[in-house]
C-alpha cells in the first residue's frame, strides 16, 4: 500500500483535478451567454458589382438551439436588426424542442423583415439527445434521436415572412441593385444532401453567389467551389464548443479540418464561412474557448 506521504499526494492531485474541472465546466456553462459579432471584411467582389454601394453586408446566423425561455438569447438576438445587414442567412439548427418554433420566430421577428435565406440541419428535423463526452471528443458520429420536430412549421413562418429555402432550390433575386444568385443542399450530416439537384455554375450575371450548407462536409463543399460560387457559409461545429486555449477545436463534428471549422477561410478558392453558432444543445450546456456569435460579413469589391 502506498505510505502516508505518496497518499497525501494522490488526494491532493486528485483533489486539484477535481476542482480544476468544476470551475472549466462553470466556467464553460458562463460562456454559453457571452454572444458576440464577428465582423469580417472580403474584397471578393468584380469591380462594379455593388452598383454604387460600398459594401453589401450579410449576416450569418446559425445554430440557435432554441429552448425553454432563454430570454438573454432571445433579447441579444433581436438587437442584431440594428447592423442593418442587407441580407440574412440562417444555416440551420434553430430548434432544440418540440416547443421551440414560435420562439425562433419570435426571437427574429426584425431580422425576419429582411431578405433572408436558410437551410436546415439536424436539430431543426431531430431533437437532441444526451452526449457521451468520451464518444464526441473522439470524433465519433452521434446517432440522431428519431424524436422528430415540428421543422415544417418552422419553415412555413420563415416562407410566411418572405425568407426564401435554399434547400436543393437555386434562387436568383434582387436587394436593391445587386444581383444574387444562392443554392444550398439539405442537411450532409444525415446523409439528406443531394448536390445533383443544383449542381452547375451560378448565374453568371450575378453579383454575388453564394452557397448554402448546414454541414461543411467536404463533399459538398467541393461542388460548390467547382461550380464557381464566392462563398458559401456553414454551421453545425460551434466553432468546436470546447476548444484549447488557442482558440483551436478539439473535434469538428463532421469531415472538415480544425484549421477549417471556425470562422473566414479560403477553400480551393473559394471562401468560406463556418459560424461558431449561437446556442448548444440542452444535454451539453458549456463552451470553452469558444463564444458563441454571429457573423457580419462585409462583401467590397476588388481595387481595380
Amino acid at each position: 500500500m502506498f505510505n502516508p506521504t505518496t497518499r497525501r499526494f494522490l488526494t491532493t492531485a486528485a483533489g486539484t483535478t477535481v476542482a480544476a474541472g468544476a470551475a472549466a465546466v462553470a466556467a464553460g456553462w458562463r460562456h454559453t451567454t457571452d454572444f458576440s459579432v464577428d465582423h469580417l471584411s472580403i474584397d471578393c467582389l468584380e469591380p462594379g458589382a455593388l452598383h454604387g454601394k460600398d459594401a453589401f453586408r450579410i449576416l450569418h446566423i446559425s445554430d440557435l438551439h432554441m429552448f425553454g425561455r432563454q430570454d438573454t438569447k432571445t433579447s441579444w438576438l433581436g438587437s442584431l436588426v440594428a447592423l442593418e445587414p442587407d441580407l440574412v442567412v440562417n444555416t440551420g439548427d434553430n430548434l432544440g424542442d418540440r416547443q421551440a418554433v414560435p420562439r425562433v420566430l419570435n426571437a427574429l421577428n426584425g431580422l425576419l423583415t429582411l431578405p433572408g435565406l436558410f437551410v436546415f440541419g439536424n436539430n431543426d428535423y431531430f431533437g437532441p439527445r444526451p452526449v457521451n463526452p468520451l464518444r464526441y471528443l473522439a470524433g465519433k458520429k452521434q446517432p440522431v434521436s428519431g424524436d422528430e420536430l415540428p421543422w415544417r412549421s418552422l419553415r412555413a413562418g420563415f416562407i410566411e415572412r418572405g425568407w426564401l429555402d435554399a434547400t436543393h432550390t437555386r434562387q436568383e433575386f434582387t436587394v436593391g441593385d445587386v444581383r444574387i444568385a444562392a443554392a444550398g443542399v439539405d442537411d450532409p450530416h444525415l446523409g439528406k444532401d443531394n448536390y445533383g439537384l443544383i449542381a452547375g455554375h451560378p448565374n453568371p450575371d450575378a453579383d454575388i453567389s453564394l452557397g448554402l450548407t448546414h454541414s461543411p462536409e467536404p463533399h459538398v463543399l467541393d461542388r460548390f467551389a467547382a461550380d464557381g460560387y464566392t462563398i458559401t457559409v456553414a454551421g453545425h461545429t460551434h466553432g468546436g464548443q470546447i476548444c484549447l486555449p488557442t482558440g483551436t477545436p478539439i473535434v469538428t463534428n463532421c469531415g472538415i479540418n480544425r484549421a477549417a471549422a471556425r470562422g473566414l477561410s479560403r477553400y480551393k478558392g473559394m471562401w468560406l464561412n463556418v459560424s461558431n453558432g449561437i446556442g448548444t444543445s440542452k444535454y451539453a450546456p458549456i463552451r470553452l474557448f469558444c463564444a458563441p456569435s454571429a457573423t457580419l460579413l462585409t462583401l467590397t469589391e476588388k481595387q481595380a
